[in-house]
């Protein structure tokens, strides 16, 4: 299947909540990517990502917004979410690359997420941990990751302060 990618448009808003509430088994997921949507300190146009089936329909949605480790500026990817109809076809991959690489050509150099050990990786994520990251509550290591796209330039350490709609 090859999936169309692109920036969210204010015409996705509905097939995006639909899309998040059908992957999730409660709307807490799509109330947070409305509420970071509404938080212009969390919120960088150009960092919600789709991924459309041939004929339009949004199968697949990536969110980067703004969080911080020790003050300094990083991205937390999440919520991520595929139609359940749409799972393991790749439409999530395809949203979180799309994703990935914008915030890569905008100059950001880490993207921190909290998700399946087993799934991340294949993006790059490895523990945050090996950097000196840690999140602002207990979780196991292997599931709090980390992607820097330049390990040459700047990695900030610490604690990660995510967006107030995160609740933590």
């Amino acid at each position: 299947m090859t999936w169309i990618t692109r920036t969210e448009t204010t015409a996705d808003l509905d097939q995006i909540r639909e899309v998040n509430l059908a992957a999730f088994p409660t709307s807490h997921e799509a109330d947070l990517v409305e509420a970071l949507r509404a938080d212009p300190e969390a919120w960088i146009p150009g960092l919600s990502w789709v991924a459309e089936a041939p004929g339009g329909a949004i199968a697949g949605f990536a969110l980067i917004t703004r969080c911080h480790v020790d003050g300094a500026p990083a991205l937390a990817l999440g919520p991520c979410a595929v139609r359940p109809g749409d799972q393991r076809r790749g439409a999530g991959s395809a949203a979180i690359r799309a994703a990935l690489d914008a915030a890569r050509e905008l100059g950001e150099n880490l993207v921190l997420v909290l998700g399946h050990a087993e799934y991340y990786p294949r993006f790059g994520f490895t523990p945050a941990s090996r950097l000196a990251i840690r999140p602002p509550f207990d979780v196991e290591d292997k599931y709090m990751m980390a992607l820097v796209f330049d390990p040459d330039g700047p990695v900030p350490a610490g604690v990660i302060r995510y967006p107030a709609a995160f609740g933590v």
